[in-house]
């Protein structure tokens, strides 16, 4: 079934205060945008300040073409099932609402951004800007060159469940990528994304360091012996003192 965003729930950019980014995915009928090849499934979910807001964007979209046996092996979406989806430029509008002003974040940027461009072109919207795409593939790259830098990859490497991609899903795959990327920017701790605390329990990264508080060792006195019995003195003087309230410390006579 189509789940997608309502047109009414779209609020734009402006109305949210702080960094707003999607973490986009797209799947397709092969990897040649510019000869044929279509879009089959956007998926894109919503973050402010690095953190998953709920707000997500999803649809399968009819290519109006076949499948080719090798893209159906990788998403499983048959032409049969895209049948009766909406065309591309049915949904244009309410998806390019949904990603205004916004960071968009893609692993493999240049293929997504390609497809998306081309269908765009097609429909005579506006191209989406490279300075507003971050590309995850490049990220993990410069922070694990020589390694393996595949979404399931990083998923081993950060100890993030990705059970359920048994096939690739836009959606799902979006849902993924966003914990990668907390991870791949300083992990959660630092951005408050949600995760267990040292208790187990569901929570935000904050909670793990309140549950787990530094003890600090006391500064050692670099007070004299002649410094502490002047300020003794001094107290010793003071008529009526505040403080003596507050300890219960009884007034002198």
């Amino acid at each position: 079934m189509q789940e997608a965003t309502k047109g009414s729930e779209i609020k734009a950019a402006s109305e949210f205060k702080g960094l707003r980014e999607v973490v986009l995915d797209t799947e397709t009928t092969g990897v040649e945008a510019l000869k044929g090849d279509r879009i089959v499934e956007i998926g894109c979910v919503e973050l402010i300040n690095h953190c998953p807001t709920g707000r997500t964007f999803h649809v399968y979209i009819n290519p109006e073409r076949d499948m080719p046996e090798g893209a159906f092996k990788v998403h499983g979406l048959s032409e049969a099932f895209l049948s009766d989806k909406p065309v591309f430029a049915a949904v244009a509008s309410e998806f390019a609402a949904f990603i205004a002003d916004a960071k968009l974040v893609i692993h493999n940027a240049a293929f997504d951004v390609g497809f998306i461009n081309m269908e765009f072109g097609r429909l005579g919207l506006p191209a989406i800007v490279p300075a507003l795409v971050v590309d995850t593939l490049s990220m993990a790259r410069r922070k694990h060159p020589g390694a393996s830098n595949s979404l399931d990859a990083l998923c081993s490497r950060y100890g993030i469940d990705n059970s359920r991609r048994t096939k690739h899903g836009a959606l799902l795959d979006s849902e993924i990528l966003a914990e990668v990327y907390i991870e791949l920017i300083g992990g959660k701790q630092t951005s408050l994304g949600f995760g267990a605390t040292a208790t187990g329990k569901a929570g935000v990264g904050l909670a793990v360091a309140m549950e787990r508080p530094v003890r600090q060792r006391p500064l050692a006195v670099r007070l004299t012996p002649e410094e502490r019995a002047a300020h003794e003195a001094f107290v010793l003087k003071l008529k009526g003192p505040l403080w003596r309230g507050y300890l219960g410390v009884p007034e002198e006579a």
